[in-house]
């Protein structure tokens, strides 16, 4: 009789319990998936005329809650969670984990229910970033990890990208609602940067046996180019300094990607989204010197390429290759997941390029970018649903 190898007894336990407060991850990611679908169909009500907002300018209203509802709950989640794993020390887990998602949910929770007072609808979304900030910084200054401490002050950052929003909307000061919103992109995308080069290339080659190309001119210029053109773009977005440091700042992050690149990697559907995800950010880079030098359609072409683009695409694949590790699961997502993939990408194609290349089509191409956001965060919810609400199938804690 033959003997089948181990790794071919892949035979998972019977699943008892529920585990939605665990690890970081489970509950934002969850959460994440499900308001991704929400806002942007509540969205396009709005841009329908179907449906009226509260105190925040739809605009206002739309960018804040992509921002520091759904990316900073993805956010949330994968910092929580991959603290643990730098510093050996336990993140919040349980009641306490449960509580900080309530503060999360809170402040969501302020802007969709109508007649709350606006200063308590700002102090409960203002006050989950601080906290979080802090509930990060504690393992990361406990385990004395250098490297680790920006995080922690670019939740810092996110804070005040919040409190120039919320200043506004209360009349306090009149103006910052925008600089506010570019600010938190801008911030999203820095993080995005760093982690980026930091999972990337390692999951790149653990895959395909492969070696990520580096080169330490290019790592030096990274943070320099793009820390450089994110404060050009904040406080002079139609400039020439701005034009030469997106540029560059482009050139860098198109040259670290084609580093990490092999061929072999389109036949890894959880590697091809983090890769197309980074490309994203070069584009934008690209798309945010053009406009600086004077190409108006593409300004919002550029903070798409950053949102809808980097941030919607790196996020997906994050949260799917994320909730599968950490549950004890193969690194192997469902075919659907693929297609989540795809339509995330189709999204942000539609959102960045019609415009610019077709104008005429800007609502159409607008509504076909939410819809297919729509489906692709709601593939990711329904299909990971099980998974994060459920134990590790290897009975291991988180």
């Amino acid at each position: 009789m033959a003997v089948l190898p181990i790794k071919d007894l892949h035979i998972q336990p019977k699943l008892t319990g529920w585990a939605p407060f665990a690890l970081g991850f489970r509950p934002f990611f969850l959460a994440a998936g499900l308001y991704a679908v929400l806002m942007m169909g509540l969205w396009l009500l709005v841009l329908r005329g179907s449906l009226s907002l509260g105190e925040l300018a739809p605009a206002v209203w739309h960018g804040h809650e992509m921002l520091f509802g759904f990316a900073v709950a993805v956010i949330a989640g994968f910092l929580l969670t991959a603290a643990r794993n730098w510093t050996g020390l336990p993140t919040p887990a349980g009641l306490p984990l449960a509580a900080l998602f309530s503060l999360w949910l809170a402040g969501r929770l302020g802007f969709l229910i109508p007649g709350l007072p606006a200063g308590l609808v700002a102090a409960v979304d203002l006050a989950f970033l601080p906290t979080l900030a802090l509930v990060l910084a504690l393992p990361i200054l406990k385990a004395k990890q250098l490297h680790n401490y920006p995080f922690p002050v670019m939740l810092l950052v996110l804070v005040l990208a919040n409190a120039l929003v919320h200043a506004d909307a209360l009349g306090w000061v009149s103006g910052t609602a925008s600089t506010g919103l570019h600010l938190a992109v801008y911030a999203i995308v820095a993080m995005m940067t760093v982690m980026g080069g930091r999972v990337i290339p390692s999951f790149t080659d653990n895959k395909l046996g492969s070696r990520a190309r580096r080169w330490k001119s290019i790592e030096w210029l990274v943070p320099v180019a793009t820390l450089g053109a994110l404060v050009a773009a904040l406080f002079a977005p139609s400039s020439t300094i701005t034009a030469i440091l997106a540029t560059i700042a482009a050139g860098v992050h198109g040259t670290r990607l084609a580093g990490w690149t092999t061929r072999k990697l389109w036949s890894v559907p959880l590697l091809w989204i983090l890769h197309l995800g980074y490309a994203w950010i070069a584009l934008g880079f690209a798309l945010l010197a053009l406009s600086a030098a004077g190409w108006a359609l593409a300004a919002s072409s550029a903070l798409h390429a950053f949102t809808a683009g980097a941030i919607g695409t790196l996020t997906l694949g994050m949260m799917a290759r994320v909730s599968l590790g950490h549950s004890g699961r193969m690194l192997e997502p469902s075919p659907l997941m693929t297609w989540a993939f795809v339509a995330i990408s189709l999204a942000a194609l539609s959102r960045v390029a019609l415009p610019l290349v077709w104008p005429a089509a800007w609502s159409a191409g607008i509504a076909a970018a939410g819809l297919l956001w729509m489906a692709a965060f709601g593939l990711f919810a329904a299909l990971y649903m099980p998974i994060l609400l459920r134990p590790r199938v290897d009975g291991k804690p988180g």
